[in-house]
């Protein structure tokens, strides 16, 4: 498809601005209604959801062409969803997919940004998102004594993600996922140096081709690795394998599981059992890879009907990041004795956005970290003592946030606890 195909659902817009804020019925407080980051931060229209869309039309209509100002506004965007469900909220139409063709269109026409580009090359020269040397993708896993994909079969795959390969303070949630599985007699496995990038933040930030490649190079990978079953702990990393590859009929079979799912699963068998008190007070970050954007992809063939009112035959099905990944991360929490869980004013698929998502981190730096603190300071005011996610994107971002900020919360990821407590 591309941004023609979506030309209707940019037309719908009404510039009622629910794409911005929480819907009435969710608001508890004044103070964090705010859904989207890129109005919030920068609060003219033109940053929005529908600003956006708006956008697109004029670009389909030939009324405005590229510019620097158009740039800054389609890339300054997390791509986190939230415009996204809030709309959805009260109407039937897409949000999200027309901004992702508005950033594919500016590839294929070639109005790119300088450290987006970069990011890609490396993706087509290394196979990997963050640049860093192939020969040490695997240092985290020494010592693991962990299955190697390229040379034994195994049920299931762990996908480690660019993120935490090359990122030595990602290492203890990869470190506790594995040791965790492996202490319930899972059959499991990485590919080590070997593996590739899901290419997710590839279609992020528009480049789908790329994207395409990659996906179509991992299922080969997977399938030759016999593994039925592939488990990751990133949140973009399950968002690309789950949603995207289904989106585009390369998953097939494939059984993605986020780490926090599989935990749960295991905890509940009785495979797995938290004895010990690790932290007291918490508060969840829901990623927007595993929350809003993680829910199940819906295959749609059909046909609006003319009219007024919109129809579709046969009646399609919208999804309205209702069917996230939201209570298995919370149960695996709860389970962890003397743990308190506080919740934020924004949760689940209403979020706000770690700040790391959509190539905002390479393009604009300041926008990200800005977000970010945004989520620390909500997440003080919970009254715990640490944050706890389930994304390395959000952990990195969150981490650095509360160096830069002078906080005092703790940063956890929620494998880290369970191993701990194990």
């Amino acid at each position: 498809m591309g941004l023609a195909d979506y030309r209707r659902e940019m037309e719908l817009c009404q510039r009622c601005s629910a794409c911005k804020f929480m819907p009435l019925e969710k608001v508890e407080q004044y103070e964090h209604i705010n859904v989207c980051p890129s109005i919030s931060r920068y609060n003219f229209h033109a940053y929005s959801g529908g600003g956006r869309m708006v956008a697109g039309v004029a670009m389909l209509e030939n009324r405005i062409d590229y510019s620097d100002k158009l740039l800054e506004v389609v890339y300054n965007c997390q791509m986190c969803g939230a415009c996204d469900v809030s709309c959805k909220y009260s109407m039937d139409m897409e949000v999200l997919e027309p901004l992702y063709e508005f950033r594919i269109q500016c590839v294929e026409d070639g109005h790119t940004l300088p450290p987006l580009d970069n990011t890609v090359k490396s993706l087509r020269k290394q196979g990997s998102m963050v640049p860093g040397p192939k020969a040490k993708k695997s240092q985290w896993a020494d010592g693991l004594k962990v299955k190697d994909a390229t040379k034994q079969k195994s049920k299931v795959l762990y996908h480690t993600g660019c993120r935490t390969n090359y990122d030595k303070d990602m290492w203890p949630a990869a470190q506790a996922a594995i040791s965790l599985l492996q202490k319930a007699g899972v059959d499991v496995a990485i590919r080590g140096n070997n593996e590739l990038c899901c290419g997710g933040r590839a279609y992020q930030m528009g480049y789908q081709p790329d994207f395409i490649k990659t996906a179509q190079k991992n299922m080969e990978l997977i399938k030759k690795s016999g593994a039925k079953t592939l488990v990751t702990s990133c949140a973009d990393c399950y968002y690309a394998f789950k949603v995207l590859y289904d989106k585009f009929d390369l998953k097939g079979d494939l059984e993605v599981l986020h780490t926090t799912e599989y935990l749960d699963r295991l905890i509940k068998e009785g495979k797995l059992k938290p004895k010990k008190k690790v932290v007291s007070g918490v508060t969840y970050q829901d990623p927007c890879g595993l929350g809003r954007k993680g829910e199940p992809y819906i295959h749609w063939k059909g046909k609006e009907l003319p009219g007024h009112r919109r129809l579709f035959d046969p009646p399609k099905e919208f999804r309205r990041g209702t069917y996230g990944v939201y209570q298995p991360p919370r149960d695996v929490l709860k389970s962890i004795p003397g743990l308190k869980l506080a919740e934020m004013h924004r949760t689940k698929e209403y979020a706000w956005c770690c700040g790391a998502g959509g190539g905002v981190k390479e393009t604009n730096p300041d926008f990200a970290a800005w977000t970010a603190r945004e989520r620390i300071i909500e997440a003080e005011k919970a009254g715990v003592e640490a944050l706890v996610t389930a994304c390395p994107g959000c952990k990195r971002s969150f981490m650095d946030a509360v160096k830069k900020n002078g906080s005092s919360l703790k940063i956890y990821d929620v494998a880290e606890l369970v191993a701990s407590a194990v």
